[in-house]
């Protein structure tokens, strides 16, 4: 068993088959999924697990080289976009409606069960080296 990290099998599993350039979504419980992509579903209830929590834990995980949200963000969710352009300085914002069109190329999307709005991001993997 492991001992840290990403306990949860199918996001683990779906992590360790990404590569460069590969998108990941992470995004709210209300957000469209599009057909396509894998998904791992990680809500549970409204607000669990966070967006935040989530987030967090898949950075510790991923070597990310750039990050899409919804210019929306910074109005509707000030804590959201609060915590991406700490993430990501150079965070490339666009409309909601483009983001969700992004998502359909996405390779993995993670749900999380969070309930504010515009709580989504679109990570691009980097390389380690």
């Amino acid at each position: 068993m492991k001992r840290a990290g990403i306990l949860n099998r199918h996001l683990a599993g779906a992590l360790a088959e990404l590569g460069h350039g590969d998108g990941v979504l992470v995004c709210d419980a209300g957000m469209p999924i599009p057909a396509g992509p894998r998904v791992v579903d990680l809500a549970f209830r409204a607000g669990v697990p966070s967006f935040a929590e989530v987030l967090e834990g898949l950075l510790d995980e991923l070597v990310v080289e750039g990050a899409t949200a919804a210019q929306e963000t910074a109005e509707a969710n000030p804590a959201a976009s609060t915590l991406l352009t700490g993430h990501f300085p150079t965070l490339t914002l666009v409309s909601h409606e483009e983001l969700k069109s992004l998502s359909a190329d996405a390779r993995l999307i993670v749900r999380t069960g969070e309930a504010r709005p515009y709580a989504n991001v679109l990570l691009r993997c980097g390389v380690f080296f």
